[in-house]
């Protein structure tokens, strides 16, 4: 591809492990990349998990680094830009009443019927993110080796999502995290989230990078694929970490020849 003029990231094991937040190399790896290109952030999670594993962690980010960072949460059906010493909210694709309550009634009885409704949890298993219902087996603030071994081959989610599909055809049910299904009005994926970051931004999708580490047909990145954007797969933050190190100069480099 051409230098990318955009490089978007999955966040939990991506750019942190699940609901963890930046290491200090990670973190310091962003900054530097804000330097040179406009970054995003596309994730399941709602925007305080943004602040807690991203924004808290940019030690050191200008004003005008910040500006160049997207935030989309909730795979891009929300998104927020830094302006005004504050980030604002851009838009949001938000659920109904109507949409939330069978939404969170059916995974409710699904997992309860495939005995996936655990009863060792830490922190709520249902969350109205407003524009998403997420359903974390173990809680949103499960240790990341509880969630590693709960699910390791997926099948549990991905048993889960096909099942609430089937009942909730009007909806989208995507897997999520490591051990998470979410659920977001029909047609609203990470792939509706990239085209509507183009539109926002005005760079085409062919001068966008996404890195992910769910570019499989099952995962939650796999849309973006789809959709045509250049992808690069990594398994873990280190992964990401030591491409960075290699991308960052490459970037540099042209924009000085430019």
């Amino acid at each position: 591809m051409t230098t990318p003029r955009l490089v978007a990231f999955d966040l939990d094991d991506t750019l942190a492990p699940s609901k963890s937040p930046l290491d200090p190399e990670m973190a310091e790896l962003l900054v530097r990349l804000l330097g040179v290109v406009e970054v995003c952030v596309i994730s399941g999670g709602q925007i305080a998990q943004f602040e807690m594993q991203v924004i808290d962690n940019l030690q050191g980010a200008s004003d005008a680094a910040l500006e160049r960072l997207h935030l989309m949460p909730t795979c891009g059906t929300q998104y927020y830009r830094y302006t005004d010493d504050a980030w604002t909210q851009i838009y949001a694709q938000n659920l109904t009443d109507d949409e939330k309550t069978r939404a969170l009634e059916v995974v409710e009885r699904v997992a309860r019927r495939l005995g996936y409704w655990e009863t060792k949890t830490w922190g709520p298993i249902l969350e109205d993110r407003g524009s998403q219902i997420t359903f974390s087996a173990l809680g949103q603030s499960a240790p990341v080796a509880e969630k590693t071994a709960w699910d390791p081959t997926g099948e549990k989610k991905n048993t889960l999502r096909e099942a609430a599909q089937a009942e909730l055809p009007d909806l989208e049910v995507r897997s999520g995290g490591s051990t998470s299904v979410d659920i977001t009005r029909q047609g609203i994926d990470k792939a509706y989230g990239m085209k509507k970051l183009a539109e926002m931004t005005g760079i085409p999708l062919d001068d966008m990078l996404f890195v992910g580490d769910r570019l499989d047909p099952d995962g939650n990145d796999y849309p973006v694929k789809a959709l045509g954007v250049e992808c690069f797969a990594v398994e873990g933050w280190h992964d990401t970490a030591a491409y960075l190190e290699k991308l960052i100069p490459e970037l540099q480099a042209a924009a000085a020849a430019s």
